[in-house]
């Protein structure tokens, strides 16, 4: 998140931090990366270094799945899957540990940067992302990490038809993005509705499933002197692997053909991706908000997967 969380100190990072990893945790800075967790760089001044992460729990994440999802990452790791750059275990043996109402994790602090979206479009990043995939396609499975299913059900139509009903008034936003959402309920009930049908044709094939990091776009990617790396495995899921081509092949980085993907899997994970946000957006914006820099990318976002 941009914006760090209003409820949460720095103190009681290095609390959590100094239990958990690092004995003489002593900085915590909240940094404004990614969107949808929270980040902090944390040290110890004697030159150590931890990539902190809270993560909410909700629809998208149980306590159990998301443990699941980092054990799983470093699981990949130990067995020489070099591109994966996992989370450290707690002193407890587990990757994650209670922290308010989420989780809270860490991964040693990696040196390198982020590409630009150029970058990323280049054709031997491209490539190598590409190889990265590949590789772990076709590794082996780790025991207990969370398998796909859809995000929103048969209800979903109705539960947004429901919730934009009323007047959003518990921000400035919210009327705005509900006149925006109700432009496109028929919309979203058609898109539910091959989404739910897409689901259950990839069920149909659950044994060509393998392990996929679920957003390896460049945000999540980390070029090193030793190779690219990927980061962030808290969406690591057993799933079709058009679920990590989709971008590739929307972004005009690859074609169908080349990744020999199926074209109905990946519009299942575009509207995988759109009505998931959909209903992210409508909780964010139906509750309490403010004109902060999450809120007005929030906003962004929701007009984004609005279009039709």
């Amino acid at each position: 998140m941009l914006t760090p969380p209003e409820r949460v100190a720095g103190a009681d990072v290095l609390d959590v931090v100094r239990t958990h990893w690092l004995d003489g945790a002593a900085t915590a800075v909240h940094l404004p990366v990614g969107f949808g967790a929270h980040h902090w760089e944390v040290g110890d001044g004697a030159g150590h270094r931890l990539f902190v992460t809270l993560d909410a729990l909700g629809e998208r994440h149980s306590a159990e799945s998301l443990e699941g999802a980092y054990a799983g990452a470093a699981a990949l790791a130990r067995a020489g899957l070099r591109a994966v750059w996992p989370s450290i275990p707690a002193r407890s043996g587990t990757f994650t540990v209670p922290f308010g109402d989420g989780r809270i994790s860490a991964t040693g602090w990696l040196e390198g940067r982020t590409p630009t979206e150029a970058e990323a479009a280049a054709p031997e990043h491209v490539d190598e992302v590409l190889a990265v995939l590949k590789a772990l396609h076709g590794f082996f499975l780790p025991r207990g990490i969370p398998e796909w299913a859809p995000r929103v059900g048969t209800d979903f139509p109705r539960r947004l038809r429901e919730r934009t009903a009323t007047p959003w008034a518990r921000g400035p936003f919210g009327e705005e993005a509900r006149s925006a959402i109700v432009d496109r309920l028929p919309d979203a009930e058609r898109w539910t509705r091959r989404y739910l049908a897409l689901a259950d044709e990839a069920h149909q094939h659950r044994d060509g499933w393998v392990a996929t990091h679920g957003e390896p776009n460049y945000s999540n990617q980390v070029v090193t002197p030793d190779g690219l790396r990927l980061v962030d495995w808290e969406s690591l899921s057993l799933a079709p692997r058009e679920r990590d081509l989709v971008d590739a092949v929307d972004s005009g980085a690859a074609t169908v053909d080349a990744l020999g993907a199926r074209e109905p899997m990946l519009e299942l994970f575009r509207l995988d991706w759109r009505l998931s946000e959909i209903d992210a957006y409508a909780a964010w914006f139906s509750g309490p908000h403010g004109r902060s820099s999450d809120d007005r990318t929030a906003l962004g976002g929701l007009y984004e997967e609005l279009k039709v």
